[in-house]
């Protein structure tokens, strides 16, 4: 599993990814057009590493704020959601706290590690500029009527331009004499090439690009790639403008002869990409074929889906928020918080009939496992429930409410006062949190063998309990399997998930033996429970009255389980 500080740069990574692979398949549709088109595509998937989805995602939503409509179609917006949830960008930056107990060091050695990588590149660049430096200190200038300064070296660096804002055209000391004149000038036309189409701030950019994303292969592949439509484009552009194809291939080949290779993407010189190649398409002087009106309209749609399709998505994201906003929060109608009176050993928490919150001497969690319906009883362990400062778990607060204000008159369902209570959460604790899957250890109650045992209730009393005279004992009536199975998952420590398929209301009873554990008294649950062996002292485990007495099954199996970890919470104030 990717950490949640990582999943954005997975997700740019893999965008980048995809756009390098569409771009590779734009490449062989153009195979046959100009090199210049094919190395403006290589270029663009380039400077996608350096643009995530997010920013234009975040563009788009600027720009819903004022143009979106107030409502959204709900279907069509939850299609968005799932297509867009790898490009949108966080909603809001969520602040650091002083969180979870436990500390994991893959982040912190996985930028250590690119850090070392970035190192590297940024040495191994600087050496090499170091070196044209040196060459240019010893150059002095040469007059040759060219609309750059140009300098001659002793180095034996081959003819390159050098330098992005103030180019300067650096020739080899002698070129003339192992030059002819013709091939020195088709050579000089290669490298104003270079100039006019500002090679040298495309190359920059892309060493950017492979410093900061060194351990991406495709970056390289794609530096290769640009390299050699680069020299391709000029090629063609050279013979465009007159010179032999023969000609200007020996003076190419006597550079590569006598001269070392431009060590530098942002130096641009005349020997790069795959000599061989080069030189036959020179000499065969193949002319290129311009883009026909398809392909034309086929680089724009894919160029505006590329920068459209995100800022459309910021833009959908917004109307569907702003179509959210209308619908009504539930809230309490009056609410009172305060801590707790230390001395306090008593424990309450329920519902008023009204559908008030009453709360006596309780921690954030369980208040946070009350509103999100995580049950997990006194020996559950933070897995379920973690995060944010320490007094989450400490320090007891009494919170009393009055019933939810409903839209319509009735009685508040459980997930209605749910909805009040995160609400009271959020304005009174603060309260910021993130929902994970994570894999865990639970049951699985189904139906047995032979049958469920339960009697079902057929009458229209709406009222329903579960509860019991006894720690070993628990009696049902009127009720769902919801409340079985509230109390097996308190009394287990596991969550305990809903397999019978049986959605009627029914009365059961349900004893146990007194030391079997999952007794569920006063002070909560008396041991946890093992699955595996629950031994008969004085009476049946919870496990076998399950079976015997209500015909249900307990199956430990493994499954995915919503976790809940607290990213901000602030203590409230007393009222």
């Amino acid at each position: 599993m990717i950490p949640a500080n990582l999943s954005p740069l997975a997700n740019h990574l893999w965008q980048s990814t995809l756009f390098a692979a569409v771009a590779w398949l734009l490449t062989l549709t153009l195979r046959s057009n100009r090199a210049a088109v094919r190395y403006g595509v290589w270029l663009a998937s380039s400077a996608k590493f350096l643009i995530p989805f997010a920013l234009l995602v975040s563009v788009g939503s600027q720009l819903g704020f004022s143009t979106a409509p107030a409502i959204a179609d709900a279907p069509f917006s939850l299609v968005m959601e799932q297509i867009s949830q790898p490009f949108a960008a966080p909603a809001r930056a969520l602040p650091t706290v002083p969180a979870a107990p436990s500390f994991s060091p893959g982040p912190i050695i996985l930028f250590a590690v690119w850090l070392g990588g970035f190192t590297i590149c940024a040495i191994l660049w600087f050496r090499s500029w170091r070196r044209f430096r040196t060459a240019l200190r010893s150059a002095t200038p040469l007059d040759l009527n060219l609309p750059i300064p140009v300098m001659t070296s002793p180095s034996r660096f081959e003819p390159g331009v050098i330098g992005v804002r103030k180019p300067i055209l650096l020739l080899p000391e002698g070129i003339g004499n192992r030059l002819t004149p013709a091939q020195l000038q088709s050579i000089l036309a290669h490298e104003l090439c270079h100039v006019r189409r500002r090679d040298n701030l495309a190359g920059a950019i892309h060493m950017l690009v492979e410093s900061i994303f060194w351990f991406h292969p495709f970056v390289w592949w794609i530096g290769a790639r640009l390299v050699d439509e680069r020299e391709r484009a000029c090629d063609e552009e050279v013979l465009r403008l007159g010179s032999e194809p023969q000609t200007y291939a020996e003076g190419i080949l006597n550079v590569c002869k006598f001269y070392l290779q431009s060590p530098l993407p942002c130096a641009s010189g005349v020997t790069g990409a795959n000599l061989k190649k080069r030189i036959e398409e020179i000499v065969n002087h193949r002319i290129a074929l311009r883009l026909t009106l398809a392909r034309k309209f086929l680089l724009a749609a894919a160029g505006m889906a590329a920068v459209a399709g995100p800022v459309l998505i910021g833009i959908l994201h917004v109307a569907q928020s702003r179509a959210q906003s209308k619908v009504e929060v539930l809230t309490f109608e009056v609410a009172s918080v305060k801590p707790s009176d230390p001395n306090l050993r008593r424990i309450r928490m329920g519902y008023t009939p009204d559908g008030g919150l009453n709360a006596v001497n309780v921690t954030l969690k369980e208040l946070i496992a009350n509103a999100y319906n995580i049950v997990c009883g006194k020996f559950c362990d933070d897995e379920r429930i973690s995060g944010g400062p320490r007094w989450i778990y400490s320090d007891r607060f009494d919170v009393v409410t009055k019933g939810p204000q409903l839209p319509q008159p009735g009685r508040a369902t459980r997930e209605q006062i749910r909805q009040c209570v995160q609400a009271l959460l959020a304005d009174r604790f603060k309260l910021v949190i993130r929902r994970e899957t994570r894999e865990m250890q639970v049951y699985h109650l189904v139906v047995a063998k032979n049958g469920s045992r339960l009697k079902e209730y057929t009458g229209d009393d709406p009222n329903d309990t579960t509860g019991g005279n006894r720690p070993t004992q628990l009696i049902g009536e009127r009720t769902s399997l919801y409340g079985l199975v509230i109390n097996l998952t308190s009394m287990l420590g596991r969550p305990v998930f809903d397999k019978t398929g049986l959605t009627g209301r029914y009365d059961f009873k349900l004893e146990w033996g007194a030391d079997m554990g999952g007794g569920k008294g006063p002070d909560g649950p008396a041991e946890r429970i093992d699955a595996s062996s629950a031994p008969d002292l004085g009476g049946p485990s919870i496990f076998t009255a399950l079976q015997e007495q209500l015909g249900l099954k307990l199956e430990s199996q493994k499954g995915p389980v919503e976790v809940i970890i607290i990213e901000r919470a602030e203590k409230p104030a007393a009222n």
